[in-house]
């Protein structure tokens, strides 16, 4: 039986990642995938949080091909043969069940809320198939072993070592390891095999998924050309059509692929037979008819798959000896691409609690609190999100409860990369005040609109340092040097030390 420091199961890229940053730490490192590389997989969207924490790993354990993906530029050049797509920020556009949105202006002013000021240092859509085994060569090249098509089994722990067990063709394989950590996905492999349970997270509908990758989508700066000339490409990003029982997101890369799908309310699953695949995503273009003419040209890369339940909430999250990822730990929704940052969260903090753990007890505590932490933040996201869902059908109260993510989210990087924190909390988890802010202006969601865009700008006016719900930029939010000049005493910081911020993050370069 080989024996190990840590076992991994799971190779996407959380996996990877945390075998990476575990052999730079010396320790001794398997990674068990069930199935094989390269392969298709969602959840393809980062955010500036996710490359400041990319960034982060790469600088602290010396990951000199982990360090392009945190900017789209660098990408390009180091590299380039791995696909991918830029990001300049958050697109939303309204639509209305059987109407046609461009009779009454409602696609002329969609919300958009930039993420960069240059497609230099943007956000990317990562081509996970490309990007997963990228991440994962390099950790077989720092000395990770790799165990591919293996069924695992078993597992059995005593305190001081856990074994697993599975079945790699027509042998079977055993492993022992001092730690296992969980990366396989919702349901995955210590879900099942343990027999945990699974919680639902209040108010958040039971929504399904319909998704493919596409060729022949049209741009939107087709279907629907825009009043002014908006504060970035709007197709390049990630792009929402939100509308009464659900959304479809559309991100495009490089290559003129197009990841596209729908996230649908049950009471919509059931009405577009969303079980049909094809048939069923025809279906619902059909109902409104801007989007129609968006995918008229389209044609699957290979059959839409569907999902019958998306969320998901393991019951725990660590045990002795274990943990999970928060990739593994829980799903909500990829409404504002907060899959990739969540689980670069969990790497980063399981790899500083290995770094910095003074032996096994030590480090068993620390894996109990960001397991704990995992599950709260999974809980944060589902209560924003479930809002953002009741609000689909009241456009202006959508664009102001979304509000509360971008405002936790720049405010928290723009501390973070001013060496204000340490590893960053998500939703406002690390600041209190935030955190208290942001679930008492989500009770406003459900009222008058009016009334709950004047809630929400009170709310997050102490850390809103992006301009958000300024009046005069009619849902049009660019990144401006100005509003972070103006936003440093929220921050805590100097005009100087404001500056040299700016300069980092790569203002005036393009």
């Amino acid at each position: 039986m080989r024996r190990f420091d840590l076992a991994v199961v799971g190779s996407g890229f959380g996996g990877a990642l945390l075998a990476l940053a575990a052999r730079r730490l010396g320790r001794s490192v398997v990674v068990l995938e069930k199935g094989a590389h390269p392969r298709f997989a969602i959840g393809e969207s980062t955010s500036p949080l996710a490359n400041l924490l990319l960034e982060r790993l790469a600088l602290r354990y010396d990951l000199p091909q982990v360090l392009p993906l945190a900017k789209w530029g660098t990408w390009q050049a180091r590299l380039p043969h791995l696909r991918g797509g830029v990001k300049r920020g958050f697109t939303f556009f309204h639509h209305r069940r059987g109407r046609e949105p461009l009779d009454e202006g409602e696609l002329r002013n969609p919300l958009l809320v930039a993420a960069s000021p240059n497609a230099a240092v943007a956000d990317t859509h990562w081509y996970r198939a490309d990007v997963d085994l990228h991440l994962l060569e390099q950790a077989r090249a720092a000395g990770a072993e790799y165990v591919d098509r293996i069924a695992l089994d078993r597992f059995e722990a005593d305190g001081k070592a856990v074994r697993l067990s599975g079945r790699r063709g027509g042998e079977r394989v055993d492993v022992e390891a001092r730690w296992v950590a969980d990366a396989s996905g919702p349901r995955g492999f210590l879900h099942g095999v343990l027999g945990l349970g699974e919680s639902e997270f209040p108010g958040l509908p039971r929504t399904a998924a319909l998704y493919a990758h596409f060729r022949g989508v049209a741009p939107m700066t087709e279907i629907a050309p825009l009043s002014s000339p908006p504060p970035y490409p709007v197709d390049d990003a990630a792009l929402h059509h939100v509308f009464e029982g659900g959304w479809i997101w559309v991100l495009r890369f490089a290559d003129g692929t197009v990841s596209a799908g729908a996230m649908l309310s049950p009471e919509l699953a059931l009405e577009v037979r969303a079980e049909e695949g094809e048939a069923a995503w025809r279906r619902l273009l059909k109902t409104f008819p801007a989007i129609d003419r968006q995918f008229r040209r389209a044609e699957s890369l290979f059959p839409l798959r569907y999902s019958e339940k998306v969320a998901f909430r393991t019951t725990a999250a660590s045990g002795p000896g274990w943990w999970m990822l928060p990739s593994a730990a829980a799903f909500v929704d990829p409404l504002l691409s907060t899959g990739i940052p969540l689980t670069l969260l969990g790497v980063a903090r399981a790899a500083a609690a290995l770094e910095e753990s003074n032996g096994d007890a030590g480090f068993e505590r620390s894996l109990a609190e960001l397991s704990a932490r995992t599950l709260d933040e999974a809980d944060s996201a589902a209560s924003l999100v479930a809002a953002l869902w009741r609000s689909f059908d009241d456009f202006p109260t959508f664009c102001a409860a979304t509000m509360l993510y971008f405002a936790a989210a720049s405010f928290g990087e723009a501390s973070c990369r001013l060496g204000r924190d340490g590893l960053p909390g998500f939703l406002g988890s690390d600041r209190p005040p935030l955190r208290h802010a942001i679930s008492e202006a989500l009770r406003s969601v459900d009222g008058d609109s009016s009334s709950a865009v004047g809630v929400i700008r009170r709310a997050i006016e102490p850390w809103n340092v992006a301009g958000l719900l300024d009046p005069a930029r009619r849902n049009w939010y660019p990144v401006c040097a100005s509003d972070l000049r103006e936003g440093a005493s929220k921050l805590g910081a100097s005009s100087i030390e404001v500056e040299r911020l700016l300069e980092r993050s790569g203002f005036g370069n393009g």
